[in-house]
Formats: C-alpha cells, structure tokens, sequence
C-alpha cells in the first residue's frame, strides 16, 4: 500500500508464536476450486521467505519437501494453516478447499479468521458459491479483499475482472470495490497476448516493476500517466466516500489535494472496517525469482490494512450450566478460551488440534477443560472433562515448529487432545466457558457402507468414531429400521475422502451398498385372522387361540389395541400377552419385512386351558393371528415423504420445480427472499432425493441449497412398490 522497496526477508519470514495480538493477522483465502489459492499461499511464503525456490521449507538446518503431490491434495480438500512473517507482524493464512464439498472447512476458516482474501480467476470468472460466500462475511461485517489471479492466461482481463467483481461483490455500492494497482504489460508474445510484469500504484504513482525476479520500483513514464490519472481519482473518491471524517469528501470537491498519506490511513481505516474492498492482481515467481506479482502489495495490504484480532469483537460465552459471561476484547491477561476449529490424525503423532485462542493464553502441558459443542445428532458426543493438553506448537510445511505458548488472537496445533473434537471449546479449568458452535451445513447424500471382512467389521465402529471426530460436517447414523451403517456427506468428493480415510488412516475396508429408506407396511382394508398356538408333547404342553379384526387408521396412529373379549374367553391377565405378541410381530412386518403401522387390532375370542396356557403360548397366538390377517388382506406399502425447502437463484427456479416434479414432489408453495433468491417448498418422497444433494448442485451451477425433514409416511404408488418388491427379490 506503501511505496517501500522491500527485499527478500529470508529467514525473518519464518512465523514463530506472537508476542501480542497487535502483531496477528489472521486471513482466510476464499474462492472455487481452481482459482490459485494454494499457489497463492505458497507465493507469499516465498515473498516472505518462509520457503525458497524449489518451493522447500527452510528450517535451519533441517529441510522439508512443502511442495509434494501429496501434501497438495491434501491442502485441496481441508483446511491449512501456513503462518508467514512480514514487517514483524506474523500472518496466519488459512487456505481453504474450493470445492463445495468441504464448506465445512470453509466455514471452519471463516470463524478463525479476521479477514478474508477472495481469490478470483481471470479465466474463470466469480462463480454462484463464491458469491453466497460474500454475503456471508458480508453479513458478519468481515473485512475483505479482492485477488485476481491467472492474468497469464489467454485473454485475460485485469480491467474487466474488476468490473465483474464490483458488479458480483459491490452490491449497491460498486464503487466501494476497486483496485489499488494497475499492471503493467511486457512486450506481446507471438500469441499477441503481452504478459503482466509489473503493476503501478494509484495512490503513489510508482511503478514496481517484478520482471527481474526482484520488485524495483521506479517512476511511471508518459504512456501510463493517463490511465493512472483516471482510474487514480476514481480510487481517491472511493477511499473519500467510506471515510470517517465527512469534511473530506467537501474539500476534496472544492478543488483542495489531499495528501498520500492521508488517503492511505483513510484506506486502511475503510478496509479494516469492512466498508472498502480493495482488489488486487497476483501471480507466483517466475523461475529464478524469488518473489511473485503482486505478493508485497498484498503482504502489505494484510499487515497495514486488515484488522488486529483486538478490533473483533470478544466471542460470547456461557458457562456450560448457560450463565452468560462477559470478556474483555481478546486479552491474553483474560479467562483462556479457545476453540478447535479442526482436527486430523498424524500416524506417528495421533490426533492434532488446530486451534484458535479467543482469549487468555493457551500454554504447553496445560490442563483445560473441554467442552461440547451440541452435535449428538450427528455421531459427535458432548464434551464436559478435563483434558491435559500435549505440545503446541506452528505448522511450518510438513513439519511443527514447538512453541512454549500461544496468546488472544493467534493459532497453533495442541498435540494429544483425546477427546476434544472440531467446535469444542478449551478453557481454564477452574473456569470452564462455552462458546456456541458456528453454523455448519446439514449433510445430505447418505452412504451405506458394511464391512468388507471380519478384520474390517472389528475395526469399524472405532475408526468411524476417529473419522466424524475430525469432521463435524458428517453424520454418522445407525438405522434401526434397516439396519444399516450410514455416513451422510455433503457431496460425492466429501464421501469418496471420507472412504480414503477410512483405509489409509484406520485401516479400515468398506463397500459401499444401496441405501435403503425406512418404509412402513400399514392394511388396505379390514381383515381377520385366527391364531391358534396348540402343541402337546408329553408333560406341559401350550395352548393359545385368540380370534382378532384388523382395520386401516389416519397416518400417524400408530398401532392401537382394543379389547373386546366377553365372557373370559381369554383370561385377564393373557390379555397384554395377546397384546405384545401383536406389537412385536407389527415391528418386524407382515408382508416384506417393514414395521406394521396405523391400524386397530380388536381382540374379539379365543380360547384357554386351564394348564397349558401361559403368556409365551398367547404371544405366538397374536402373532399367528396379526399374519393370518394380513394374508388376506391388501397390504399397502408406505414410503416417508420429506418436506424440502430449496433456496435457488431466480434463474434456476423454472428448472428445479421441473426436476422435483418429476421426482413425485408436490410444490407446495414459493416464496421471494433477498439477493434474488427464491424459496420453494415443496413434499417429496425420500426415496427420490436419495442423490438429490449432488443433483441440485449440478442443476443450479452449485448456487443452490436444501434442507430436508421427515414429514410423515404415505401409501407408495402400487407401480414404484412392485418395483421395489422386485428389486429385492432379484438381490436376494
């Protein structure tokens, strides 16, 4: 943002623990898959000179490979933490996965960050997912700017992505997103396409030229003077209108200069405010150079313009019985409350936590307690121990740099926390607090899996336990109806790393199979069954007869039993055995196998003998009895119906109540929201929105999104039941 000259830092690049939350700067890098945020991250490193050329961790004597295809996919579908160091403050960047699949390390970066970099493709353009993403932090007030990247591509645009982007992000104030530099081109290859080599600065109208591999700054020449005039007093009115002091504004009109200096410290107040969103071109080193495009405007635009951890706002907090406690504003001096905002497994080391301390100081070796974040639903138990944490220590490429303790506003990794899980919060121990858990997105494509061996079956419950612990974007259920073992994903890429997980890390071998919705068997029409349970075989012997009449009730009845029996026929107290033998055989089914529901058993007669009958005897009557009568009845079969809200752009509604049409939904109704979004409710069976998750992305270019609940059970379309009837006789 300045006009300094910087050079290499070598080794001051390499980010240790801070000292203060002044010297923090916690950034998370935002944007679709492919938009160069990873290559972006390792370009300030470098710049920064926290790894050399060959893309190595420079760890004294000790060197790591920080560039390797695996380390890479990793980085692609989790959150990373690379911390750097530039003009003594220590700068945490957190890369996130672009693929929607993983929104939940997205969000998992959002809340451990203070500002966030969109990364914005000049190929690729700003895509659905990252402008929700906008109005997300836009709606928390989070400071944000803009990185362009990819200008080496083929018609590659840096004026027009910037329009694009003040057109997406701007809102109703377009002018509050503009650049801060303009490149400068070389001469046109052979393509005709002329590479950026250097930008200039609009407010101090110096030229930093990277085509040496070294940034130089020097003085603009005739050519560029024009253009940097023009989109210059576009910059200065945009910095002038979100500025504190409303005479400026007044001055600068009436023909008065106003100072570079001033303008920078009225830019930076904007950025750190939320209000002015800078935009920024980027691009790693070329080979041989030792800083990329754009990475020192950046790294200053990070130290000088976003904000401290001192300007967020102290989280709120509970006791774990709900008493709400007050903190002062990020003091390492306060309470110590921190929070896991992810957790992974290293083979050798077990599992690590990342964590971010909100308030007091997190120290080596320190018991703390650990308290649940409200997931139960979701296969994550809650939390309410006492925990010794293990070493703390910065990630510095593959390797941990120890650390002896971290303060308010900065991150690390706790080694050894056992029961600590992603959104649980770590406190002191003689004052345990609770921060409440961020939003995370339901998950919603199930994944039916079964042990592929007896080894794996032995293995599978505990790494299935490990493996939830780490995402709590993922739920784990045991179906009791079908008896099943689902993982329900946000998405096809989440399930296919939740299953490489399973083997790699845990050694555990799964196939997956067909999953399988909880349906009901209800009757069609009244019926009647006789159960006659009689078996003589030399001393006591077992008698039971009990006649019964069936009939259909209203949804959502339940089974109700009705005594009608006169005259003793059936003795009192074999009566709630008639009862349970009913129940229990309703709940494995009379027809395929599903739980029998919404009917009246009435109990009409039967018979006893004054020796032989007891309460087994007139269990297996009533059951007897419940299939005689479904033999000669019609059985319905009953599939749950969801309710489904969907939030879909205008531009898509037309094509999504087509596509739930033809899955047997019923639209029930449609609402208009904000942002050019519509609300569609609408009732569809569920065993039609098994895959719907990964259809509505593809329909809606990944701009859409639902949730689901189970409303009621309803009779199934007799062609869809003999369908499934079918299908199950054929994999039997």
């Amino acid at each position: 943002m300045g006009d300094k000259a910087h050079t290499h830092p070598g080794a001051a690049g390499r980010a240790t623990a801070a000292d203060h939350p002044a010297s923090v700067r916690n950034v998370v890098l935002v944007g679709h898959s492919g938009s160069g945020k990873t290559t972006l991250v390792e370009a300030l490193a470098l710049t920064a000179g926290a790894v050399n050329r060959a893309g190595r961790v420079e760890d004294g004597g000790c060197v790591s490979d920080y560039d390797d295809m695996e380390h890479r996919q990793q980085r692609s579908v989790q959150l990373s933490l690379v911390p750097v160091e530039w003009d003594g403050i220590k700068i945490n960047l957190l890369d996130t996965p672009g693929y929607a699949d993983f929104v939940g390390e997205l969000r998992a970066g959002l809340r451990a960050a203070d500002a966030a970099l969109f990364v914005v493709s000049a190929s690729d353009g700003v895509d659905g997912s990252t402008r929700m993403i906008w109005e997300e932090c836009a709606a928390v007030g989070m400071p944000r700017a803009i990185v362009i990247t990819h200008l080496e591509a083929a018609r590659a645009d840096f004026e027009e992505m910037t329009r694009i982007c003040a057109e997406a992000f701007g809102g109703d104030d377009p002018d509050a997103v503009l650049p801060l530099y303009l490149p400068l081109h070389g001469p046109p290859a052979p393509d005709g396409h002329a590479p950026v080599t250097g930008l200039v600065g609009l407010l101090t109208r110096k030229l930093f030229d990277y085509a040496s591999g070294e940034r130089v700054a020097s003085e603009p020449g005739e050519a560029e003077l024009p253009q940097l005039d023009e989109a210059r007093s576009m910059l200065i009115e945009g910095i002038i209108s979100e500025s504190e002091d409303e005479t400026l504004m007044e001055r600068y009109l009436g023909g008065e200069q106003v100072d570079v200096k001033t303008l920078i410290e009225d830019l930076e107040r904007a950025v750190a405010r939320g209000v002015f969103f800078p935009v920024l071109a980027a691009a790693p080193a070329a080979d041989g150079a030792r800083q990329g495009l754009g990475t020192v405007e950046l790294l200053e635009l990070i130290t000088r313009g976003f904000p401290t951890p001192l300007e967020r706002a102290a989280p709120r907090v509970t006791t774990p019985e709900g008493a709400g406690r007050e903190l002062r504003m990020c003091d390492p001096e306060e309470s110590l409350v921190a929070e896991v905002v992810k957790t992974s497994s290293d083979p050798y080391v077990g599992r690590i936590s990342m964590v971010r301390v909100f308030s007091g100081t997190l120290r080596a070796d320190q018991t703390v307690h650990v308290s649940g974040h409200g997931m139960t639903d979701r296969g994550h138990e809650d939390h309410d121990v006492d925990e010794r944490i293990g070493a703390l220590s910065t990630p510095f490429g593959k390797q941990q740099r120890p650390v002896s303790h971290v303060i308010a506003g900065d991150l690390a990794c706790v080694a050894k926390l056992s029961r600590a899980e992603t959104g649980d919060t770590l406190s002191a121990k003689d004052d345990p607090l609770l921060m409440a858990p961020w939003q995370m997105p339901d998950p919603l494509l199930p994944l039916a899996i079964e042990a592929h061996s007896k080894p794996d079956e032995d293995k599978l419950s505990q790494g299935l336990a490990r493996l939830v612990a780490e995402d709590p974007t993922m739920r784990l259920e045991h179906n009791q109806d079908t008896h099943q073992v689902v993982l329900w994903c946000l998405g096809e890429a989440h399930a296919d790393v939740a299953l490489e997980r399973l083997r790699s890390r845990y050694g555990v071998q799964v196939d997956v199979v067909p999953h399988r919705v909880s349906l009901r068997e209800t009757f069609g029409g009244r019926a009647a069954g006789r159960g006659r349970h009689v078996k003589q075989s030399g001393g006591h012997g077992q008698y039971a007869i009990c006649e019964i009449e069936v009939e259909p009730l209203p949804g959502g009845s339940g089974i109700e039993f009705v005594d009608k029996v006169v005259g003793g026929a059936v003795p009192r107290q074999f009566i709630p055995s008639v009862e349970k033998g009913v129940r229990t055989q309703a709940a494995k089914g009379v027809a395929a196998g599903h739980p029998l529901i919404d009917v009246r058993v009435t109990l009409l007669d039967g018979k006893a003998h004054s020796v032989d009958s007891s309460d087994a005897a007139f269990q297996t009557a009533g059951a007897l009895a419940l299939r005689e009568a479904a033999a000669e009845a019609r059985i319905h079969l009953l599939e749950p119906v969801a309710e489904v809200s969907v939030l879909v752009g205008d531009d898509y509604v037309g094509a999504v109540m087509s596509d739930l049409s033809g899955r047997r939904g019923k639209v029930l109704g449609t609402d208009q929201t904000s942002g050019g979004r519509t609300l569609i409710r609408a009732e569809v069976p569920e065993i039609e929105i098994g895959r719907y998750a990964v259809d509505l992305r593809s329909l809606s270019h990944g701009t859409a999104r639902f949730d689901r609940r189970y409303a009621r059970h309803e009779p199934m379309p007799a062609q869809v039941a003999d369908r499934l009837r079918e299908e199950v006789r054929v994999a039997s």
